[in-house]
């Protein structure tokens, strides 16, 4: 008991031996530390669970570019600037890689497209035609499919592509350029085929949206829509989202639904600033909502940083429909200066020079370019061109011929548009036949009652003198817009 006591006494403890010492400091440690483990593993099981997930990091802005390339899907420009910079500096350290030359052909045609700076097609032309030369590939050559397409020069397209699918015809990345190819060639049942047999080797957003265009084509808008939503809802990317968007919108404005055109077209914007197309469709929109002023900014942007002949011309007849005819004037010689260079880069603006020689240049002159284009490549929007163009010089007669194969819903691709029944109705007009030109003139109204200022006033004009006056009124314009004048509007055939 004594020898208990002494053990006990707090003078005898202080003499204990120091290994025994660090033994109980170093358990007292180890139970701290356990201790602290559970209370720490309490905490982090209560925070919310963003804050402790480790977020894996964001692909850099080449990688996200490649990903969209190799797929064929929009990339945004930046991304694609990258992607660009990457494979150059690659190439210059391997020029053998075959890969990466078509890689970086393919980048250089859709910074061509998305810009509207040609001179990236004669880079991508060298770029794939060396892929080639290295070794050869589906990837270049269905990357020179794209250029082709990209070009408007659908018959090369077309060489192009079914030479890529013979080589690899499980590739279905070939078969969007195809469909594209036998879409301008006015090859509707190829086109058809094509999106057949991309449907059974892929799925997704990219197959969805190129589904919607065949359906649009055949008159299948409803289809084509919910195909359109649907993609825009899986895709992955904001630039591939927004070109889904602008589609849907554009859809949408062929149909004549303004509000809902114009919100595709703005949140597309939003998601992708540089998404110009959809800057364009809202200038269309606005204008046939009456917000001219708005319509004009909208155009002016698309056009400063994607100057297509297309946006110049819709631009110059806003201007020419508001009385404003020295600005119309500057947008028309933009157009032929745009045409005229992307010309010297291998691309093919006949078709919309051919439009605007027919309406406010000379229509000989039209008729001339648009037969050479209608052989080159006999799509509806060529029909139609040139159909319009042969009526504008008095031809009233072939004039029908080719504004019928245009709107022909049996052999020809089905699109509902207002601009092809109203110019076949005013040839039939004009050709003494005024029962069909009552229903194409009335079908053009119905498909999209704003689908032209001054050609829907032409419409309902021409129906009054027929014997027909539409219920509804002419769209209002925007007066604040005009100069200070208050010029009449000027209407044009």
């Amino acid at each position: 008991m004594e020898n208990q006591a002494t053990k006990d006494r707090p003078e005898e403890r202080r003499r204990d031996r120091p290994e025994e010492r660090r033994a109980r400091l170093h358990g007292r440690l180890v139970i701290a530390a356990v201790a602290g483990c559970a209370v720490l593993g309490t905490v982090l099981a209560l925070l919310p669970a963003e804050r402790t997930a480790t977020r894996a990091p964001a692909p850099a802005p080449g990688a996200q570019a490649l990903t969209a390339v190799a797929a064929g899907v929009p990339a945004a420009l930046p991304d694609l600037a990258a992607l660009i910079g990457e494979r150059e500096s690659h190439l210059r350290r391997h020029p053998d890689d075959a890969e990466s030359w078509a890689v970086l052909g393919t980048a250089y045609a859709e910074q061509g497209r998305r810009t509207a700076d040609t001179t990236f097609y004669a880079k991508a032309d060298v770029s794939l035609r060396t892929s080639l030369k290295v070794r050869a590939n589906a990837a270049a050559l269905g990357g020179l499919a794209t250029l082709a397409n990209a070009r408007r020069d659908f018959r090369t397209a077309r060489t192009w592509g079914e030479a890529a699918r013979k080589l690899e015809p499980k590739r279905w990345t070939t078969y969007p350029a195809l469909i594209d190819a036998y879409t301008g060639l006015g090859d509707y049942k190829a086109a058809r085929a094509a999106l057949e047999r991309l449907t059974e080797l892929r799925s997704g957003p990219a197959v969805m949206a190129r589904a919607a265009a065949v359906y649009r084509d055949r008159g299948w808008r409803e289809d084509a829509a919910v195909q359109l939503s649907d993609a825009a809802a899986g895709a992955r990317a904001p630039a591939e989202r927004a070109a889904y968007l602008e589609r849907a919108g554009q859809l949408a404005w062929e149909r004549g639904d303004r509000e809902d055109a114009l919100r595709h077209f703005q949140e597309a914007v939003r998601i992708d600033p540089d998404q110009r197309a959809a800057q364009a469709g809202q200038g269309r929109v606005l204008a046939a909502l009456g917000r001219t002023t708005e319509a004009l900014n909208a155009y002016r942007m698309a056009l400063a940083k994607q100057p297509l002949p297309q946006y110049a011309l819709e631009l110059g007849e806003l201007y020419e429909w508001l009385g404003l005819g020295q600005a119309a004037r500057v947008q028309y010689d933009l157009l032929r200066a745009v045409v005229e260079r992307a010309a010297a880069d291998g691309a093919d603006e006949e078709l919309v020079l051919g439009q605007f020689e027919a309406d406010h240049g000379d229509p000989a002159s039209a008729v001339r370019r648009l037969r050479a284009e209608w052989l080159r490549q006999p799509g509806i929007a060529v029909a139609d061109a040139l159909g319009w163009a042969l009526h504008r010089a008095g031809q009233d007669k072939e004039a029908l011929r080719y504004a019928r194969i245009a709107t022909d819903k049996v052999h020809g691709g089905g699109v509902r548009s207002a601009l092809y029944a109203y110019h076949l109705g005013m040839i039939e007009r004009e050709a003494g036949q005024y029962a069909p030109a009552r229903r194409h003139l009335r079908e053009a109204l119905q498909i999209n009652p704003w689908f032209s200022p001054s050609r829907v006033r032409a419409a309902r004009e021409a129906l009054a003198a027929l014997g027909e006056v539409p219920d509804e009124g002419v769209p209002a314009v925007d007066t604040e817009a005009m100069d200070a004048k208050a010029v009449t509007p000027r209407p044009y055939r």
